[in-house]
């Protein structure tokens, strides 16, 4: 029988009682307890990499209960670890927390939707005061906020009067876990609100977390690491294990190995190319690492591979922060979707308000949220990590595809150039549409490229690569310096056999009066010379189109050639 694999269930307990396929993570609670040291630990990762399942499993590890768990642990790596784990096996009060689903528009929203979670909190523990384990103004405290009468201050110290309503009545100190407690403040960012919402978790989290006495352990969870002058100021007993730490690195996210065994247990081995190509490329503390998400979408599914874990979220702060620097930095996002890398500096802290105007900002906030690959370089000077970002997979580029095309559609509005027509233009192989609609987006939008950074050739290709990006995910769009020296600059290749295939030879032009024409008869001559589109015909592409494409400056010329060599060496060239 073929095991059922789950999509979406992130309760630990019912994952394991219904018998579903689990990739086992509890090496993290041994991890957790061989570092007592961290006594308050934030592991910020990407969405849907396994962060609610974790903490879900943690809670049933740790959190005292008169109901046997050890079904759900027989056979997994923390079970066989052996008697100094369990030793805290069910020991100890949990509080759990998770603010995925916190993502108020409005600050009154925010207000009244804490609350109500708080109140949610209470009520889970309330034996605490139900069996007389408060007295006097306690007491009053807790039916406050059972009542929803509670003072904003109540509130504020919630967690730091629960912890400790909780240790006096089971004689332990409190484990608290944190999901997602970065999800409000990113709603509150982008509606113009941040302010009170760090304000209100700045005192909320240091109550509970800062040196309190009624604290065993604390698990945050989140996505970014908001810095700590904003949200946790103070708080000088929290560790933190982002993507690029070792530390933590398998616990979140799919190995190798995982995703090996996984397609063993469901003999499907013959997929692991494809799941390598679409959603393969993260790096977490030099672990390669697949989405989770989107391997088990694709397992679960009998289709063609899909940008399964775009399409779990809006993506509001990264389409908003995107769209922000997209003229400005359009070089370096084509660059990005031609294969290219960007070397710079990674600041773990996110400060919200330089998101705006910090380039840096915005490549750690990419980076955090899953959407770029992080590979060390080095070190600067003064001991920061400088680090090589690039797209991870096919999947997480269609982001990039998609951000680009909105930006020259807003762009282009009146200047006469037509997306759609140029693709089409190029899958028909008619070079003279395609010259006519590519002059206006050169004309229109190669102005805003600063040659002086980004060489004029992986300017071009760069240019030419995001423009042919949305045809994807139908075609593989793919330059020469992703796919390596000896194939043409620019190459579509069809999904589906039957499809049309497409190959481009890109040339800038030199200095003279003929420049212009001489580049593009060279990459006439390159064309033929070279059986360029052997690759596309061996996939089945029908029929294969080849374009040389000559630039001089903002000026464009196109010219079809014949797809490969003729007996002469020259190639048959047909102008449109």
């Amino acid at each position: 029988m073929t095991p059922s694999l789950p999509i979406g269930i992130d309760d630990f307990r019912l994952l394991r009682e219904q018998g579903l396929v689990y990739v086992d993570k509890t090496q993290m609670v041994c991890e957790l307890i061989d570092d007592p040291g961290a006594q308050v630990l934030l592991l910020p990762r990407p969405r849907r990499f396994g962060k609610s399942l974790n903490l879900s499993m943690l809670r049933c590890w740790f959190e005292r209960s008169d109901e046997k768990l050890d079904h759900l642990f027989e056979g997994l790596h923390v079970w066989d670890a052996g008697a100094p784990y369990r030793a805290h096996f069910q020991r100890y009060p949990v509080v759990y927390l998770n603010f995925k689903d916190l993502k108020p528009e409005r600050a009154d929203d925010f207000r009244g939707d804490v609350r109500e979670l708080i109140r949610d909190l209470y009520q889970q523990h309330r034996e605490v005061l139900d069996r007389g384990g408060l007295d006097g103004v306690d007491a009053e405290r807790y039916r406050a906020i059972l009542a929803g009468s509670a003072t904003a201050s109540l509130y504020r110290r919630a967690l730091k009067d629960l912890s400790a309503a909780l240790h006096r009545y089971h004689g332990e100190r409190v484990v608290i876990l944190i999901d997602e407690y970065d999800a409000p403040v990113h709603a509150a960012y982008l509606g113009g609100f941040a302010d009170e919402v760090l304000g209100f978790f700045r005192a909320f989290l240091s109550g509970g977390l800062k040196s309190n006495p009624h604290l065993h352990r604390a698990v945050l969870t989140g996505i970014l690491r908001i810095a700590r002058e904003s949200i946790f100021s103070g708080l000088n007993n929290l560790a933190v294990c982002s993507l690029l730490e070792p530390a933590y690195a398998t616990a979140f996210g799919f190995t190798e190995c995982d995703v090996r065994d996984l397609l063993v247990r469901l003999g499907r081995v013959d997929d692991l190319q494809v799941i390598q190509d679409w959603y393969n490329g993260y790096v977490f503390g030099g672990q390669v690492i697949y989405n989770p998400w989107s391997v088990l979408s694709f397992l679960r599914s009998s289709g063609p591979p899909k940008p399964y874990w775009l399409t779990t979220s809006s993506n509001d702060l990264i389409k908003h922060v995107l769209g922000v620097h997209a003229t400005r930095l359009q070089p370096l996002l084509e660059g990005l979707l031609a294969g290219d890398g960007i070397d710079t500096v990674v600041d773990e802290n996110i400060v919200l308000d330089d998101l705006d105007y910090d380039e840096r900002a915005l490549w750690s906030l990419l980076l955090f949220s899953g959407y770029l690959k992080a590979e060390l370089r080095g070190t600067t000077q003064d001991g920061q990590g400088r680090y090589r970002l690039a797209i991870p997979n096919r999947e997480v580029r269609r982001v990039y595809a998609d951000s680009f095309q909105r930006w020259m559609s807003e762009r282009m509005r009146g200047h006469g150039a037509d997306l759609n027509a140029l693709v089409q233009a190029v899958l028909s192989g008619d070079a003279e549409t395609f010259e006519r609609h590519l002059q206006a987006f050169a004309k229109n939008l190669l102005s805003y490229h600063d040659t002086g950074t980004v060489g004029p050739e992986n300017l071009y290709q760069g240019f030419l690569i995001g423009l042919c990006a949305v045809m994807e995910p139908e075609h593989l769009v793919r330059s020469n310096r992703e796919s390596g020296s000896g194939r043409p600059d620019v190459m579509i290749r069809p999904r589906q056999p039957g499809s049309p295939g497409v190959v481009m030879e890109l040339k800038v032009a030199g200095r003279g009066a003929d420049a212009l024409d001489a580049a593009l008869a060279a990459g006439l001559d390159q064309l033929a010379g070279k059986d360029y589109a052997a690759e596309l015909r061996a996939s089945g592409a029908d029929p294969v189109h080849a374009f040389a494409v000559a630039f001089d400056g903002k000026e464009v010329r196109v010219r079809r050639a014949a797809p490969g060599p003729t007996r002469s060496g020259v190639g048959t060239i047909g102008a449109q």
